[in-house]
Formats: structure tokens, C-alpha cells, sequence
């Protein structure tokens, strides 16, 4: 058996989501972390990605991992690999691990491991507590083919511990085109001993210029006069490319001579790009500005848009393998999927999966879309465009279902017609655009409260499972709640459960035991069905 690299040891969970619709429920254990001494030191610290780098360099030694891995009673085969490194401004750092066996990425097998400022290991969460013993020789006759379709990618030895024992197992990357015309990066896993399929996930998460959604905007340019690119060097080098109605490639620059952009309309190609650029642009400065995030990585490298994908192709989505958006032009290719909540959605996909990177399937992947949702309404709250009103709807200014109607509603995801407002025990099974509804009625409820409220305008009606009535604490507080339980608290395998656990333990760290806003948490998970301590 050849030995893996550093790169594939590192990438057990390397994944790609969708806006639109085209299970794994495993729960995760751990110990509610510490060592924060108040609610302002419990905040992410705003690291420069020079001093995230540094964190991440020191974590992922030799001796730091070794010592870790000892103090959490690892086996003589099972290495940690450093994935992220949160820093809160108290001191207290919380290292995400991603786990090999024998060299064999353990995909289900990520944790936190939580420290305070003087170093001392708070906690523990994990994406499973099942001890790993596999032949890890065993059963190559079991090996699957490679698919045939373009994009596919060979059979890879791995250990699937994301559901029950873990087992040697095969993960097949199957490519080619979905229905709706995005790529196809369809994970399949199958148990290398009997080649039965244990779980599959789809990669591919379908999610001064003229816009045509945000009027008059100023984006980050480069170049000089005759010679003005979409580069902006300010914001790590985020970059806009056009496809021109192609469905690969890096695209081609945008390029324009005077440096004003667009028409606001979609016969100027150049409007969708100042759309897409000023979204990512804003999501940026949203991340880097409220969690102290530079860049969605945390390392200050910038993200690619690539705008006109296909023809008449209604979606847009964030791809892992090339860390960039991609954005059809929708019906008649008059609606271009550019707006400001739905690149700052697709945009956060990218922070999920270079932190928690909960599996896009089951009630993770619900999570997973929600955490987008969640973020984007949080974009758009901080951008404040008078042109496009911040809210609690998603995609409402795209038109998608060419009724003036929005694509999602937060206070009442039911509205849309197959989204559900509250946990089940078949939520698992629900498609993750659907599931999400759960998780982004918990966050309406926390951020804004029950019954019929107006924000900005916009009237709402939340009702609770339980017939409560419930009082928000603001999307402030609520942002940061879910942020901080997202990087520090949850894993690839998160369930609902799981994520009240998760935020509890965020809005503890915050705002301290039995506090209103602790309080408000629960309440909030207890009227979408979501119950516990």
C-alpha cells in the first residue's frame, strides 16, 4: 500500500453545496469546553492571517500532535492533522483535528480539542467516541471500479467511522452532470470487506460598479487606466471570473477600461460579475468584521466567483476542489443567481467546510445549508443596502420561483411548501435544503421571537411546537452564538441534538451559566422540537 501524502492525510472530508434542492444522523460527544474568564474573552479573537498561520504551524508540530494524541488516548496507529485553529480573546484556542489510521483517512473521526490560555486541555468534542480497530490490508478484491464519467476520480482506501464501528472502506468520487446541470462529485462509500454501500454524499453543495440587485456599489478592483480587472487585493485577492455559458474552467477575467462596471442590467455580461464580486466582497468583510475571520479559510487568501455558468441554469453553488462560487443566470437567463444573501450563502459554505465541515447529507447537511442561510441573513444585516433590505427571507430578490415569492422564509420555513419548521425523527431522511428549515426557524426565533413581529418592513409570523412565546436577543447575539458553536463546538457527524448541545455551550462561554441569552438558546431549540437539558 502506497503511503499517503500530507495533502490526502489532511483532506479526509474534502467535499463541495447547492441554493437549491436538486441521512447521516451520528452524534457527536465531547465535554462543553472552558477557560474563558468573561463574555467578551470568549469571542474570537481578530487574527491577521499571519497570526492564524502561526497558530495553526504551532499546533500542527510534531509535538503538539503527539501530546494530544497521547492525552486523548489514541492508538499507536492514529494520527491528528490540523485543520483550523480558533483563538478566543481570552487566550483559550480550540484546535480541530482531522484523524488518519495507519495512514488511512478516518472520515467521521474529527474533533476539537479545547485549551486554556495557559495551555491547560479544557475538553474534548468528538465526531465519535468508537475506538478504531481495522486490517486495514484486508479485502482488496471488494475494491469498486472507477466511474467512467468525466470528473471521476479512483477508489480511495479509507476508515468510515462516521456511523456506528468503525470499517476499512472504499470512497468512490463518481463526476459528471446532475440533473440540473451542475457538476457531479458524488461520494459513495462502500464497505471494503462485502462491497455493500455504506453512505454517499453529493460534493457539489447547490447556495464602483451597476448590479443589477444592490444598484450603485463599490467593488475592489485592479489594474490601471485601459487595463481594470475584478482582483481584489484588498480582500486577499477575491477574484470574478466569466464562464461565458460554459461549465468548467478557471473562466476569463473581466476586464474594463475606466474602472465602472455594468449597466444593472443582465444584457451587460460585466453586471452579474459586480453582483458576485460585490457579494463576496461583503461576505469578507462580514466575517472578518463581526468574528474576526480573515478570510473564509482564516488564512487571508481571497475565493474565485465565476458568474455565467451553463445556459438557463437556475442554481449556483460552492465547490471545495477549486474554493470558488459558481452562478448560473437562472430562467431566460434574465435572473442571474448573483444577489447579496445568495453569494454570501454560498460564500459560507466555504467556512463550514474548512471548519466543522459537516457532512452535506442527513440532518448535517441540513445544518450545513442552515449554517449558510444563517450567515447570509447576517451579511445582509451588516451591508444594509437600502437597495436590497436586510431580512429573514433567502433569495427573494432572484425571482426563482417567478412569483415575486422568496426561495426560503426563516420564520416559517414551511411557507415554501416542503421545508419543515420543526425536528422529527425523520428529519434525517429529508433532503438538507428541507431539513434545513429547522435550524433557520431555531435562528429566527433566537434572533427575533415568536408570533407576528416587523423587521425593516417586512412582517412576520413564527409560530413554536410548543405554543410558546418567545422574546429574541438579536441577530448580534444569535450570530455569534451560532459562529462560535460552529468552529469551536460541532463536527463533520452534528445532528440537531447535537446542536443545541453545541450552542448552549457557545452561548455559556459568552454570556455565562442561567443567563437570558442561555436561556433564549433553549427556549429557541425547544420550540423547533429540538429537546434536552
Amino acid at each position: 500500500m502506497r503511503p499517503l501524502t500530507k495533502k490526502q492525510r489532511i483532506s479526509a472530508l474534502a467535499a463541495t453545496a447547492a441554493l437549491v434542492a436538486a441521512g447521516i444522523t451520528a452524534g457527536t460527544a465531547g465535554a462543553a469546553p472552558g477557560g474563558e474568564a468573561s463574555a467578551n474573552g470568549a469571542l474570537p479573537a481578530k487574527l491577521t492571517a499571519a497570526q492564524h498561520t502561526k497558530l495553526v504551524k504551532a499546533a500542527n508540530s510534531e509535538t503538539a500532535r503527539t501530546a494530544d494524541a497521547r492525552a486523548l488516548g489514541l492508538g499507536a496507529k492514529e494520527e491528528l492533522h490540523v485543520k483550523d485553529v480558533i483563538q478566543n480573546k481570552s487566550g483559550a484556542t480550540h484546535t480541530r483535528y482531522e484523524r488518519t489510521y495507519a495512514g488511512l483517512p478516518v472520515m467521521g473521526g474529527d474533533l476539537v480539542v479545547h485549551k486554556s490560555a495557559s495551555g491547560k486541555r479544557t475538553g474534548v468534542t468528538k465526531a465519535t467516541r468508537a475506538g478504531i480497530a481495522v486490517d486495514t490490508e484486508a479485502a482488496a478484491a471488494h475494491k469498486p471500479a472507477t466511474a467512467e464519467a468525466k470528473g471521476s476520480k479512483a477508489p480511495r482506501k479509507i476508515v468510515w467511522a462516521a456511523k456506528g464501528k468503525p470499517t476499512l472502506a472504499w470512497e468512490t468520487v463518481v463526476g459528471g452532470v446532475q440533473k440540473s446541470g451542475a457538476p457531479n462529485q458524488l461520494h459513495v462509500i462502500t464497505d471494503a470487506k462485502t462491497g455493500k454501500k455504506l453512505f454517499e454524499f453529493q460534493g457539489v453543495k447547490e447556495g464602483t460598479g451597476s448590479s443589477q440587485y444592490s444598484g450603485e456599489v463599490e467593488i475592489g478592483t485592479s489594474g490601471s487606466a485601459g487595463s481594470f480587472t475584478m482582483t481584489d487585493e484588498g480582500r486577499g485577492g477575491n477574484k470574478t471570473t466569466n464562464l461565458k455559458n460554459g461549465q468548467s474552467g478557471d473562466g476569463e477575467p473581466f476586464t474594463d477600461e475606466d474602472d465602472k462596471w455594468g449597466d444593472g442590467t443582465p444584457n451587460d455580461p460585466a453586471t452579474a460579475g459586480v453582483d458576485a464580486h460585490y457579494g463576496a466582497g461583503q461576505t469578507w468583510d462580514y466575517f472578518k468584521g463581526v468574528h474576526g475571520r480573515e478570510g473564509i479559510a482564516g488564512d487571508g487568501k481571497g475565493a474565485v466567483s465565476r458568474v455565467h455558468y451553463g445556459d438557463n441554469y437556475v442554481n449556483a453553488f460552492w465547490d471545495d476542489s477549486c474554493f470558488c462560487m459558481t452562478y448560473g443566470d437562472g430562467e431566460g437567463n434574465k435572473k442571474p443567481l448573483t444577489s447579496l444573501d445568495v453569494a454570501a450563502h454560498e460564500m459560507s459554505h466555504g467556512v463550514t467546510s474548512t471548519t466543522a465541515n459537516l457532512v452535506y447529507a442527513g440532518e448535517s447537511g441540513g445544518l450545513n445549508e442552515a449554517t449558510s442561510d444563517i450567515f447570509a441573513a447576517g451579511v445582509e444585516f451588516k451591508a444594509n443596502s437600502p437597495e436590497d433590505v436586510p431580512d429573514y427571507l433567502v433569495g427573494e430578490e432572484i425571482d426563482i420561483n417567478g412569483d415575486g415569492t422568496p426561495l426560503r422564509y426563516m420564520d416559517q420555513p414551511s411557507k415554501d411548501g416542503q421545508s419543515l419548521d420543526y425536528w422529527d425523527s425523520e428529519a434525517g431522511d429529508v433532503d438538507v435544503h428541507y431539513s434545513s428549515g429547522i435550524a433557520n426557524h431555531f435562528f429566527f426565533l433566537l434572533s427575533v421571537g415568536s408570533g407576528e413581529r416587523e423587521v425593516n418592513g417586512v412582517k412576520y409570523n413564527s409560530p413554536t411546537h410548543d405554543d410558546s412565546k418567545l422574546e429574541g436577543i438579536g441577530i448580534e447575539k444569535a450570530e455569534k452564538i451560532w459562529f462560535k458553536a460552529l468552529t469551536e463546538e460541532m463536527t463533520s457527524t452534528t445532528d440537531y441534538m447535537d446542536a443545541r448541545r453545541a450552542t448552549l455551550a457557545a452561548a455559556t462561554s459568552l454570556y455565562g451559566a442561567g443567563s437570558a441569552e442561555v436561556k433564549a438558546v433553549g427556549a429557541a431549540w425547544t420550540g423547533v422540537n429540538v429537546t434536552g437539558s
